[in-house]
């Protein structure tokens, strides 16, 4: 039974076991299997996916970026796409929407992109901080404004992710929760409701994922 609204987030146990990050394990069992097994349409799948987005991440970096460094992003991709589909099944601990999980992952790639940038371009970091063709007078605002924006990109990009998979699921539980008290009139048309939002939450989990990555890839592209 719910003691909230939000309780439907709460991390889950077994036996006095806590199982809270199992959801987030399972991909390390389950996906690279097809490494060894044989050629299936799913691996076919996931091929096309990773050289599509190969291309695409590619496409944003630098031609200074360093050698396989999409596939990093391609991994990010495939981490948070798998915890937001996870998220989906009834009983399993959405771990994507919480900051501990979102968090863990902007917060280091944020910031070994700006070691990384002041480290080795620090010039090339400092025009980054004034836009060009800035009147004399809005310098130093322009130059605190930009400094602002980049400290806040790791909690943008926490919180966006976190923010729309909260979203949807409370939609989903408020709407769940009125099943027992309507009409079998009624019940048949929130029914096809559910079911259109677990759609719509299916290609939200697809494009926040891709929203992280690719945001990701635009700011390790700034660096260079």
């Amino acid at each position: 039974m719910m003691t909230n609204l939000f309780s439907v987030f709460d991390p889950t146990s077994m036996i006095n076991t806590s199982m809270n990050w199992l959801s987030t394990m399972m991909m390390i069992i389950i996906i690279p299997m097809m490494y060894w097994m044989i050629p299936n349409r799913m691996t076919l799948m996931c091929n096309i996916i990773m050289s599509t987005l190969h291309k695409e991440f590619k496409t944003l970096l630098t031609i200074k970026a360093f050698n396989g460094s999409t596939f990093i992003f391609i991994s990010v991709f495939s981490l948070i796409l798998f915890n937001n589909s996870m998220g989906l099944f009834p009983y399993i601990f959405t771990s994507s929407s919480h900051l501990s999980f979102t968090l863990t992952l902007s917060l280091p790639l944020w910031l070994s992109f700006m070691l990384y940038g002041w480290v080795n371009n620090t010039q090339h970091m400092f025009t980054h901080l004034l836009p060009q063709g800035t009147p004399p007078l809005l310098m130093p605002f322009m130059v605190l404004i930009e400094t602002i924006s980049n400290m806040i990109r790791p909690g943008t990009l926490a919180v966006r992710l976190a923010a729309n998979m909260i979203a949807g699921h409370l939609l989903m539980t408020l709407l769940g929760n009125t099943g027992s008290s309507i009409s079998y009139m009624v019940l048949s048309i929130l029914l096809i409701i559910q079911v259109t939002l677990l759609m719509l939450e299916s290609a939200v989990a697809m494009i926040q994922s891709y929203v992280f990555a690719v945001l990701s890839t635009l700011y390790s592209s700034e660096v260079n």
